[in-house]
């Protein structure tokens, strides 16, 4: 097996699975209950807890988990929304997003909320001129993500803070970072929100969080009693929460040495893929090396994903949450219908080894030949 949809999920490493073995067979208790077993659960949980907040610099407070980056990115955007009403019903987000940041616009929409979408330039990067002159004195939020998933373009999120708030210092800045812890350095810092999730850095799936600045004040989407926080109530899941915490530590090691060697990866797959034709590579100067898009204009994606399946090599066409649609991000910085509907996404790791892109190349270049010989020509 050659796994290179990477961005899509990860293998829970064996140390995490570890953590999360030792924490369901030892801390069985309710970490909202009195009893002992209860505070020892809670203990716990407020040490994994101040590991992730010590590891980003924040306050452990400003920490609350959930069980998905789409629901952080619901927290942050609608609780943000139902908190500022008052003071403005404008939101402004980009056009390389997340689905789940436009479904929940949608909704925002419905309900009478205003939403701008700020325009990028032909890198990829957010037109900061357009994103100034949308700024108004009722806009309430911006959402950019860190990196986009689908050509992992890194924004520049202090830059576009420091842009926001000399046009408007009540307007906060939400960003969903799923696609860049791990792979890229980043900093809480330079946002109010963050969305962040366990799933893409060898963790257990079910777990996230939404980082939330102690100076923001959203409104909560759920309504209980044994809550972790104001924000989030019900029974903490420890075990998820331990591998989370366990996960987020092991991801900034070694950031840079991983990102040289991914880079070198990424070097041979552009270099093959530019000697084909009818093959364009969707990147720019700003992508990550860890995401590469490729388009196959006379291929469709299913069909030759379906081809890779066979030799057992995974890959996906674009977000895992918009598979087989047309790619949002690709549109976005090259305009191109046919381009954006032909869409290979390769996502790599530092698990990835030199021979799995041996064998891929092979596999890929045969099943290419192969599909791209049925197409008729004009």
């Amino acid at each position: 097996m050659i796994y290179l949809d990477y961005s899509a999920t990860t293998p829970v490493s064996l140390e995490v699975l570890e953590t999360m073995n030792r924490t369901t067979k030892e801390f069985i208790g309710n970490a909202n209950s009195l009893n002992a077993l209860g505070i020892k659960s809670k203990e716990l949980l407020n040490s994994a807890t101040k590991q992730i907040a010590d590891l980003f610099s924040v306050l452990e407070n400003e920490i609350t988990y959930t069980s998905s980056a789409t629901e952080s990115n619901n927290m942050a955007l609608i609780g943000v929304a139902m908190a500022n009403f008052k003071k403005g019903k404008h939101i402004i987000v980009s056009k390389l997003e997340h689905p789940s940041i436009y479904a929940i616009c949608d909704y925002l929409s419905s309900i009478g909320f205003e939403i701008s979408y700020v325009n990028n330039d032909a890198e990829g990067l957010i037109d900061f001129d357009n994103l100034k002159s949308l700024i108004r004195p009722d806009t309430i939020l911006v959402s950019v993500c860190a990196v986009n998933s689908e050509v992992g373009i890194r924004q520049p999120l202090k830059l576009i803070r420091q842009i926001i708030k000399k046009e408007n210092s009540g307007t906060l800045l939400h960003s969903d970072m799923t696609q860049a812890i791990g792979k890229t350095s980043v900093t809480l810092h330079d946002v109010d929100l963050a969305s962040i999730s366990s799933h893409k850095i060898y963790g257990p799936k079910g777990i996230a969080l939404l980082y939330k600045s102690n100076q923001v004040s959203i409104k909560p989407l759920i309504y209980g009693s044994g809550k972790s926080n104001e924000l989030k109530p019900g029974t903490p899941a420890l075990p998820l929460i331990a591998g989370f915490s366990k996960a987020l530590r092991l991801s900034q090691a070694d950031l840079e040495k991983k990102e040289k060697y991914i880079s070198l990866l990424n070097d041979r797959l552009c270099k093959k893929f530019s000697s084909l034709p009818d093959v364009q590579i969707n990147k720019t100067k700003y992508s990550i090396p860890h995401i590469l898009n490729v388009s196959l204009l006379n291929i469709k994606p299913e069909t030759f994903i379906h081809a890779m399946d066979s030799e057992g090599i995974y890959l996906s066409t674009n977000t895992a949450c918009s598979s087989g649609e047309l790619s949002s991000g690709v549109m976005a910085i090259f305009n191109d219908v046919k381009r954006s509907t032909h869409t290979i996404r390769i996502s790599l790791s530092s698990q990835t080894t030199s021979e799995e892109i041996t064998r891929f190349l092979e596999a890929f270049d045969k099943n290419y030949h192969m599909l791209n010989s049925l197409v008729v020509k004009d």
